[in-house]
């Protein structure tokens, strides 16, 4: 809304809307018994919810009515005695069919929601499905509540699990098993609710029921990478073990290449179970807050839901939460080791940049001693052939009949020359090692 769309002239924020619309997106249902529903939870990627929007459109032309022209957070259709209503959620969608439209039968599961659906359509729905359940609600007020044993006949004989939910104003039945026709079971007796508390009630139920099965979806996960993390610990240990009692010489290749290869299968695993184990947490979570708004009374001899889902559900996700703390502390180990490696390889290349630097300094006086050995041998080359060079200069001379006595002019010639070039190599060998200990100092400066 605008500034020039309220009285006031205020200017709104863009998603102010949307904000109150969010809370009321998924309103709980209003159900009158005797009423049956279905339920369906179908996984599907970001990349095909589309597609099961166009396929959810397609019941409106079934039935004549106008589809949606976009997809939406919940979308409800009523068909009269019957709607269904389709909810996307992060990783999958579902769908509840409410069929108000109850015939007597003595089997209240004979006829359920997914009844009224046209099976071409049910058959073409797309994803996989991971739960799916009938509810059964019969009207408790006005007529008797079935005998145990009958209620029995309706879960096909298995265990029942049972509960007086909302202080006593509903009972439910339940077994949380698959029946013949591949759908859970559950009834609900109403004994003194109303249509909304009823329809708030029946939809903590669904929850619980579909949320602790996509809690399970971790269950497998954890199960599998418990069995190589016993493996990968101990291998873990015997490198420590290794890298910490060795005395002799350690192959660092192949030890790095073995820690490599596990901080790789780690982050590989984590990577795989690090979401599903937070939904398995997140789903958790809202089955406890379900189960405790249910406020739920004990039926005698039977456990309560709230007790089935505690004792049945909780080592399942404590299991899962004990392999990512695993794969976390494995991981963190694996860095220490790490850590270690590296520090011995630092030290390792320390040692031998020490014994390299004392070979260097050895090769540097040998060669000092051949450079001084080298001088010595280039001042008596260039003097021998220095004075070579002056003698012919004095016989030059003396035919051009200087008086110079030829013996005695080189024999003073050789103490003056020999002097005169190891002075020059002298000065030429201090200019070097002056240019030498400029650079040494400006490249200290620099660091």
């Amino acid at each position: 809304m605008n500034s020039a769309a309220n009285p006031y002239g205020l200017t709104m924020h863009e998603q102010r809307d949307d904000l109150y619309a969010e809370l009321h997106s998924r309103p709980f249902h209003v159900i009158k018994s005797p009423a049956r529903i279905s339920y369906l939870a179908v996984m599907l990627d970001v990349t095909r919810k589309q597609a099961d929007f166009e396929h959810f459109c397609e019941l409106y032309g079934y039935f004549g009515q106008t589809p949606p022209s976009h997809d939406s957070v919940c979308l409800e259709v009523d068909f009269g005695d019957w709607r269904i209503r389709r909810e996307t959620h992060l990783e999958f969608v579902s769908y509840t069919i409410l069929n108000q439209g109850v015939p007597f039968l003595d089997d209240p599961f004979a006829n359920t929601g997914v009844s009224r659906l046209p099976k071409e359509w049910l058959q073409s729905l797309g994803g996989t499905v991971v739960s799916a359940f009938h509810v059964a609600i019969e009207d408790a007020r006005h007529q008797p509540e079935p005998e145990l044993a009958q209620v029995r006949s309706y879960f096909e004989g298995m265990r029942l699990v049972g509960s007086l939910p909302q202080n006593g104003d509903a009972q439910v039945w339940t077994t949380f098993k698959i029946h013949s026709d591949g759908f859970g079971r559950m009834a609900v007796y109403n004994r003194g609710m109303s249509s909304s508390q009823l329809g708030r009630m029946v939809q903590r139920l669904i929850e619980v029921e579909s949320y602790r099965l996509l809690a399970q979806l971790g269950l497998p996960l954890a199960r599998h990478y418990n069995q190589h993390l016993a493996q990968m610990d101990q291998q873990l240990v015997g490198l420590t073990q290794q890298l910490s009692g060795s005395k002799d010489e350690l192959d660092e290749q192949a030890v790095l290449t073995k820690i490599i290869d596990m901080a790789a299968w780690v982050e590989s695993a984590r990577a795989a179970t690090t979401f599903r184990f937070n939904a398995t947490a997140a789903y958790h979570d809202l089955i406890l807050k379900r189960l405790s708004d249910l406020k739920e009374d004990e039926v005698s001899g039977h456990l309560t839901i709230s007790e089935f889902i505690t004792r049945r559900l909780t080592p399942a996700v404590r299991t899962c939460k004990t392999a990512g703390e695993n794969l976390e502390n494995l991981s963190r180990r694996i860095d220490r080791v790490s850590d270690m490696m590296r520090t011995r390889v630092d030290m390792s290349i320390q040692s031998q940049n020490q014994h390299l630097l004392a070979s260097m300094d050895r090769r540097s006086k040998i060669q000092l001693a051949m450079q001084h050995t080298v001088e010595g041998l280039s001042v008596a080359a260039i003097s021998y052939y220095s004075i070579g060079l002056i003698k012919y200069l004095i016989e030059a001379a003396y035919e051009k009949g200087a008086p110079i006595d030829k013996s005695l002019a080189v024999g003073l010639a050789v103490p003056l020359v020999i002097g005169g070039v190891w002075w020059a190599t002298r000065r030429i060998h201090k200019r070097f090692l002056k240019l030498a200990k400029e650079q040494m100092d400006i490249g200290e400066g620099e660091h």
